[in-house]
């Protein structure tokens, strides 16, 4: 009996040990199938794209460099002539977007002065400029238009300048703006260079065979049905089909006797079916705002720099007891780099040094209604013996 007892204690021990095991396996195999859910569905982070150089210069396509030129218009004799180019600026990119190369050449007179307000059009080009005081009192005002190449990035812009004649507000042009273009070779500029030249199908014309026999007065025929079918949609049976045009139908008896004929318009077919070009690749990303051509007085720019490493005194110019003060016109891009130098003032023996010290220079990007340009000002080097 008692043997009996402690074999029934030994089998509910197993037992409720295997409901206990069961119990522990579904909760560890239900948080497993929990966490393998999680996992997926919890969104991968969002990988940072790049901006290259290239976008945020406004150029939409694979460019590869751009040379910009700027001519002067002139009024003679109600003629408006075109001055010589200048050349502005060179700019060139590599195969990502990167820029190699960006070679500014500053141009007298070309600077604004002044606060500046700019206003863009949908496209992200700079439609109209507003140059004011610093009192908010109007100085001038220029607006601009545009045309573009094939790819979609204007080649050719034209500033007028806003006159008073007879009282009224107009728009005289007065300078025009060249960008030679050039692109790498991909998958699209290949279409765009060599689009299909494949014709969309013509609808068929009635044939005024029958019109002028009965025009003719040819008796053998009185009357002669002219019939124009729509063509053949050979399209699939997924594609929508515009309904037919019902076929028309001239008469000799519906003509005039003395001889005029009614005139019929033929209407094309709309059931033609237009072929739809599709690109393999991505369209290009979406452009910003197009950077600003003129670069913006910024006057002396000594106390603004982020770096601005000495000169180099030479030694001839030492033994010579040579010092004063040299000068350097600068012009800094959107990025806050010096692309241009050139010593204005100071000792012909010491403008050399002061020039390769002002191409290290470097200062912080300078932005105008929200849009980064370039700034034009000078840099001091004061020389004296004790340095």
């Amino acid at each position: 009996m008692l043997r009996r007892i402690g074999f029934l204690r030994a089998i509910g021990m197993l037992t409720l040990s295997a409901l206990a095991f069961g119990a522990l396996s579904a909760t560890a195999l239900g948080q497993s199938n929990l966490t393998a859910k999680a996992n997926v569905l919890q969104p991968s982070p969002p990988i940072a794209v790049a901006e290259s150089d290239r976008v945020r210069d406004g150029l939409v396509g694979p460019v590869r460099r751009v040379r910009t030129e700027v001519a002067k218009l002139s009024n003679q004799n109600g003629k408006t002539l075109e001055g010589k180019h200048t050349i502005l600026e060179v700019v060139a990119y590599d195969i990502k977007g990167n820029k190699t190369e960006n070679q500014y050449f500053p141009i007298a007179g070309a600077n604004l002065t002044g606060k500046e307000v700019y206003k863009y059009d949908d496209k992200g080009n700079i439609s109209e400029m507003t140059l004011v005081n610093d009192d908010g009192s109007l100085l001038s005002k220029e607006v601009y238009k545009y045309e573009f190449d094939f790819a979609g990035n204007w080649n050719r812009m034209t500033t007028s300048v806003a006159v008073i004649e007879a009282g009224r507000v107009s728009f005289e042009p007065s300078e025009i703006t060249y960008r030679s273009i050039m692109y790498y070779l991909d998958e699209n500029m290949m279409k765009m260079a060599q689009p299909t030249s494949d014709p969309a199908a013509k609808p068929n014309v009635p044939s005024q065979t029958a019109a002028n026999n009965a025009l003719n007065g040819n008796s053998a025929t009185k009357s002669v049905p002219v019939e124009t079918k729509p063509p053949v949609d050979n399209s699939t049976s997924s594609q929508k089909t515009s309904p037919s045009v019902p076929a028309s139908t001239i008469t000799s008896d519906k003509l005039k006797g003395d001889g005029t004929g009614q005139v019929l318009t033929a209407r094309p077919n709309t059931s033609a079916q237009v072929p739809i070009v599709k690109l393999d690749s991505e369209p290009p990303p979406q452009r910003s705002a197009s950077p600003i051509l003129k670069p913006v007085s910024g006057g002396v720019l000594n106390g603004i720099a982020l770096n601005l490493p000495p000169p180099i005194y030479p030694e001839s110019a030492r033994r010579l007891r040579m010092s004063g003060v040299v000068s350097v016109e600068v012009v800094v891009d959107e990025t806050g780099k010096v692309i241009s130098a050139r010593a204005t003032d100071g000792p012909p023996v010491l403008r050399e040094v002061a020039v390769q010290a002002a191409l290290h220079a470097r200062f912080s990007p300078t932005k105008l209604s929200g849009q980064p340009v370039k700034v034009t000002g000078s840099i001091n080097y004061k020389f004296t013996l004790s340095q």
